[in-house]
């Protein structure tokens, strides 16, 4: 049997997992694949693939040129870059694993509070051989809007009332009732967006939140606002989003996700001043990247026993 592990970009995957204890031949590829071509080039004689979330796309296309691919196994328990019942018709079983959500919460609030004070040009500053730069924010008696409130949102909220912040919500779905159990006020969707001076967005990414908040809505948002994604980058019209940032009709965003990832080298998102980026590290952390490769092994070693673990359907 043939692993490949993709997308290992910190080389960590052999060192927090026992790979060993499988009857393998193992491979872990570090760097993305430019394209479908090339992976299928690199995966054409594996067995098995272990897939770092979507870092790697697999559409019907790229599974039906991978005759010899028996198991793919994603972390976390769900993958959108995975056509899954492309893969069963192929007779590809897809596995996935568990996930932990406080990472990618944590995560939030470090853009959050980076953004609002200004750490990453205070620290440029001081590395510099300045000092103090600009005036940061506060965020006690702020308004902390959550597009999304599910488990993410919910506990983005939970932290922002630590904080002294107000916590208001939308989203299609939301209703006041629930918005009021989680301690969140609901408000229309202009709302969230005209009285928000934090933005966070925790919405799951599909046709209908794809390019979700755009012009529009950026346009009713204050100049002093920040907007915060750590959810997917489609959700923002990108380009929008530059503009806005360019032209401070909002203070400033706070990113983890994008359109295109890596973000390509020359993106203006990596140079403009009132951007506070990171490179998609929500889930990474080495307590979530333990779950995510102890679970891809118990996943291979039960399918080459005959039972399958955490099928995705």
């Amino acid at each position: 049997m043939k692993i490949a592990i993709l997308d290992d970009y910190q080389s960590v995957a052999l060192s927090l997992a026992d790979w060993d204890s499988l009857d393998a031949h193992t491979d872990v590829f570090n760097t993305p694949f430019d394209n479908e071509e090339a992976t299928v080039a690199a995966l054409a004689d594996y067995d098995v693939v272990v897939a770092m979330r979507e870092r790697t796309p697999f559409p019907a296309s790229t599974l039906g040129q991978l005759p010899r691919l028996k198991l793919l196994v994603t972390t976390a328990p769900v993958n959108a870059a995975i056509d899954v019942d492309a893969a069963r018709e192929s007779g590809i079983t897809v596995c996935g694993t568990g996930y932990l959500a406080h990472p990618t919460v944590e995560l939030t609030w470090g853009l959050i509070l980076s953004a609002a004070r200004l750490i990453p040009q205070q620290v440029a500053s001081v590395r510099a051989g300045g000092w103090q730069v600009g005036l940061g924010t506060s965020l006690n008696g702020a308004n902390l809007g959550i597009l999304g409130l599910g488990r993410l949102g919910t506990r983005v909220a939970e932290i922002g009332a630590a904080f002294g912040m107000n916590a208001i919500a939308w989203s299609q779905h939301l209703t006041a009732e629930e918005a009021q159990a989680k301690g969140v006020t609901y408000v229309s969707r202009d709302e969230l967006f005209s009285r928000s001076d934090v933005l966070s967005i925790h919405v799951v990414l599909s046709e209908r939140t794809r390019g979700l908040v755009g012009e529009g809505e950026l346009r009713l948002m204050k100049p002093t606002a920040i907007l915060v994604n750590t959810s997917r980058g489609p959700v923002i019209d990108e380009t929008a989003l530059l503009r806005a940032l360019n032209e401070k009709t909002i203070a400033g965003a706070a990113l983890d996700v994008f359109d295109r990832e890596p973000l390509p080298a020359g993106h203006p998102l990596r140079s403009v001043p009132n951007a506070v980026v990171t490179p998609h590290i929500g889930y990474v952390s080495r307590d979530l990247y333990e779950v995510f490769y102890r679970d891809a092994v118990e996943d291979v070693a039960a399918w080459a026993a005959g039972s399958p673990l955490r099928v995705l359907t």
